[in-house]
């Protein structure tokens, strides 16, 4: 599953709006319901570049083999997104 650049655009509204990062998430998941959406703390991502600085959060793209997920730049690949308040 790819994200397109218009989903892209969204999730970064929602997430701009939201007054957490709870919110945000719950935002994206209700808006686009086919989108996989996590978050976790900044420090499990502090190794990774992320996709998009959305404020004071950040977005990072991920893809799946099936089993295991991974950080991935490009959004053709991406099966989800992971989005972090920012240290």
């Amino acid at each position: 599953m790819a994200i397109t650049a218009e989903q892209l655009t969204q999730v970064a509204r929602l997430t701009l709006a939201a007054e957490s990062l709870g919110a945000a998430v719950s935002a994206v998941r209700t808006t686009l319901p086919g989108l996989r959406v996590s978050s976790v703390d900044a420090m499990d991502m502090k190794h990774e570049e992320p996709a998009l600085n959305i404020g004071e959060r950040a977005l990072f793209l991920m893809e799946s083999d099936g089993h295991c997920w991974s950080v991935t730049r490009d959004p053709a690949l991406a099966a989800g997104i992971v989005l972090t308040q920012k240290m």
